[in-house]
């Protein structure tokens, strides 16, 4: 057996036995052949459609959560929205009395201006007055 040097036909018969032998030992082991396969094969479509459902009621949770997050963000924007209208409101308001009170300032200090040069006025005639009443008396008193 030393020296021993199979044909091509040999080898081939030995390789279609071998063939053969590994498939009825692979049809013994189908599942269909197997009582216990049909439970195995239960068990795990149970298990993959559970798996299915908490990945669906984890999809449904997240689109919740990512809804109950857009409304209070647009509940925030609103309220940020009211907030700046506020604001601006406020600080219309602030410059209208502002402004008023400024013209108020304003008018106030004309009318104070023009009773000072109201009494300017009266001082340079009661000064002119003065001087005039000398002046006649200067005169006077030469002649």
């Amino acid at each position: 057996m030393k020296n021993y040097d199979p044909s091509l036909a040999d080898r081939q018969s030995q390789a279609a036995k071998a063939r053969q032998a590994q498939l009825e030992k692979a049809r013994l082991r189908a599942p269909a052949n197997d009582p216990q396969s049909a439970a195995r094969q239960a068990e795990r479509r149970a298990i993959a459609e559970a798996r299915n459902a908490r990945t669906a009621e984890r999809s449904a949770a997240k689109a919740r959560e990512k809804e109950e997050q857009i409304e209070q963000a647009a509940a925030r924007e609103s309220a940020a929205e009211a907030e700046r209208a506020l604001q601006i409101e406020e600080r219309a308001r602030r410059e209208e009395r502002e402004s008023a009170e400024r013209a108020a300032h304003a008018a106030s200090r004309a009318s104070e201006l023009a009773k000072q040069k109201e009494r300017d006025l009266e001082r340079e005639k009661e000064l002119k007055a003065e001087r005039d009443r000398r002046y006649a008396a200067r005169k006077a008193r030469k002649k």
